[in-house]
């Protein structure tokens, strides 16, 4: 089982804002939104926030509206939209997921709900910071 860091999330009342501050101030590059296909969301199911991205080139930053009812709407504990979060990719989901059961780490599995190629697993770390960890499925 192999991870690799992905992106970090940032939230924020006004996306717009706080990508232009990335890209135009500190000269990150756009990532079109085209190259996150999303799973459809509906006002109670999914995550209808607005979403924009950016790179340095090598690191991704998705920068996400703030939603605090996407936990509650899922019947999930941890909600990935609140805070924020670190993301990283691994090339077996279900081996990291035995190492979460035998460390006895509690997380929320999303599967596709916010994204269609990715099967996104949260959980906290020790002081509650909240990591993705996701793999490709498409």
């Amino acid at each position: 089982m192999k991870l690799e860091f992905h992106h970090i999330n940032f939230v924020s009342e006004d996306v717009d804002r706080l990508h232009d501050f990335y890209t135009n101030v500190l000269g990150l590059d756009d990532i079109a939104q085209e190259n996150f296909p999303r799973t459809e969301a509906t006002k109670d199911h999914g995550y209808t926030g607005k979403i924009r991205f950016a790179t340095e080139g090598a690191m991704q930053m998705h920068l996400a509206e703030r939603a605090f009812d996407v936990g509650f709407n899922h019947d999930q504990v941890i909600n990935p939209v609140e805070r924020g979060h670190i993301a990283f990719r691994t090339d077996d989901l279900p081996a990291f997921l035995s190492k979460l059961d035998d460390n006895g780490i509690p997380y929320s599995d999303y599967g596709t709900t916010f994204a269609k190629e990715w099967h996104q697993v949260f959980f906290m770390d020790p002081e509650g910071n909240v990591i993705e960890v996701h793999q490709q499925v498409a």
